[in-house]
């Protein structure tokens, strides 16, 4: 089965569940300016703070002042993996302050050593999709590569500060939804002086591109200092891992999965796992007209800042096809690909497929022959709350559950996985709807789309089910 020190646990993100917004000297970030949205109306960006709208983030599930809770309800589960981030703006306000915010280091001070009271190994984020919004108005995020020395100073901070407490690092969430045309993850560039609905942001390849190298390089500078100050620490990437399968077995599906596979699954984590840009990056560079600024220094950089792990998300795959007329009379799926019709898809339009995941972790090691963590899979979902303070959610465990097997059959073929975190394993603010209502949790909170609820936390029936899996090492499922 799974190797005895295998890590069970759970993911957050600081800016979807610890809200207190602007306590204790915190500074405003990117989703702190992010409105609520639903399913079927994208959130907003707003310059300035509108009182007439809701914010979910300044509130979200308040880990900030119930985290004692909150992680006793983790402890109970058997965790002994939490995977959190630190949020930039709560430790540098505006991002270029020469000193940090010592009331925001307290805080994490205080969460790191509430872990270890019950054993619980931090794997933390430095960046989960959160940017101080101070250097989107002053620089347009990412776009400046003056943002690389004030990202790589919020990180040394932090990592020296915790040196005792923190073994685990991950320096940028999801780093490839970059060079997405989303509307969830636009936290890189394009935002300066923008108001309105996220799936509406301009986007500009060469811009978002550029950004994105620069996160490579300050993510790259991150690891390298890790190397050379704390050689028993390990740092990883993290990607967003949607795989995409031929819609059909014509080679024409074939080359455009393999071309899509690369731009969007492998393309970051070729860098940050080889060093280097991939050899296959010039022609989408050259197809279209990307020119990056990338110089001799910054080749060096990358070379010496590769990770010690690999670490992804995973919900779902999805089929693409290089024929507009299959295109067209194909069903879309929700992340910019078709259904696959072999499987079911969700209520958020997101295909199910557990054995994808199996696939897709072979692939990764057989790739790279690093060490895998899976550090984000979850199953979103309206839940309902009965009258005696019960949620009955087996759509939940039977979805943990197929791709928990796939994960066996994946360690059986040969791949080195070290854990495994399910992601918000209590109900937080969804980062691409922003609202409550979409579900990943093993604890409900009494949070609504609309903000009201008392924030109370009542256990789901998985969450019974996922602490007799970690009792069992995943052998009851």
């Amino acid at each position: 089965m799974f190797r005895k020190d295998f890590y069970w646990g759970g993911a957050t993100a600081a800016n979807q569940f610890e809200g207190a917004w602007d306590a204790d000297g915190k500074g405003a970030s990117l989703t702190d300016h992010c409105t609520n949205g639903s399913a079927k109306n994208p959130k907003w960006i707003t310059e300035k703070i509108d009182e007439d709208k809701w914010y979910p983030s300044h509130v979200g599930i308040d880990f900030y002042h119930k985290y004692k809770e909150d992680i006793a309800l983790a402890a109970e589960m058997g965790f002994n993996i939490f995977r959190m981030s630190i949020n930039w703006s709560r430790i540098f306000p505006t991002g270029e302050e020469e000193t940090p915010n010592q009331a925001g280091l307290d805080f994490y001070d205080k969460v790191f050593d509430e872990l270890a009271k019950y054993n619980i190994e931090p794997i933390v984020t430095l960046s989960h999709f959160e940017i101080p919004y101070a250097l989107i108005d002053k620089y347009n995020g990412w776009a400046d590569r003056k943002v690389i020395d004030l990202f790589v100073n919020y990180s040394k901070t932090v990592i020296d500060y915790f040196a005792d407490k923190v073994n685990l690092w991950l320096t940028f969430n999801e780093i490839n939804a970059a060079s997405m045309q989303n509307g969830v993850t636009v936290s890189v560039s394009n935002l300066q002086g923008y108001t309105g609905p996220m799936d509406k942001v301009p986007f500009n390849k060469q811009l978002s591109y550029q950004s994105l190298h620069h996160q490579l390089i300050g993510a790259a500078e991150v690891a390298k200092y890790i190397h050379n100050n704390y050689p028993n620490k390990k740092i990883g990437c993290m990607n967003l891992f949607i795989t995409k399968y031929p819609l059909t077995c014509d080679p024409v599906d074939v080359l455009e999965s393999q071309k899509q596979n690369r731009i969007v699954n492998w393309f970051c984590s070729d860098v940050q796992v080889r060093g280097y840009y991939p050899s296959y990056a010039q022609r989408f560079f050259d197809e279209n007209n990307i020119k990056l600024n990338i110089t001799d220094q910054d080749k060096q950089i990358l070379k010496e800042g590769i990770v010690d792990f690999y670490t992804h998300s995973y919900y779902c795959s999805n089929c693409v096809t290089g024929d507009d007329k299959r295109r067209a009379e194909s069903k879309p799926d929700a992340n910019f690909g078709l259904a696959n019709p072999h499987l079911k898809i969700s209520d958020w339009g997101w295909v199910i497929d557990p054995k994808g995941l199996r696939y897709t972790l072979n692939e990764i090691y057989d790739r790279y022959q690093i060490p895998i963590m899976l550090v984000e899979n979850g199953f979103g979902a309206y839940d309902k709350l009965e009258a005696d303070k019960t949620i009955h959610d087996d759509y939940r465990i039977e979805y943990l559950k197929a791709h928990i097997e796939q994960m066996h059959e994946a360690v059986k073929d040969g791949v080195d996985l070290l854990g495994y975190t399910t992601w918000g394993w209590i109900d937080i603010v969804s980062a691409s709807t922003g609202e409550m209502a979409k579900r990943y949790g093993f604890v409900y909170v009494d949070k609504q789309d609309d903000g009201t609820g008392d924030l109370s936390r009542y256990k789901k029936d998985s969450f019974y089910w996922y602490k007799k899996v970690i009792e069992s090492n995943g052998k009851c499922l």
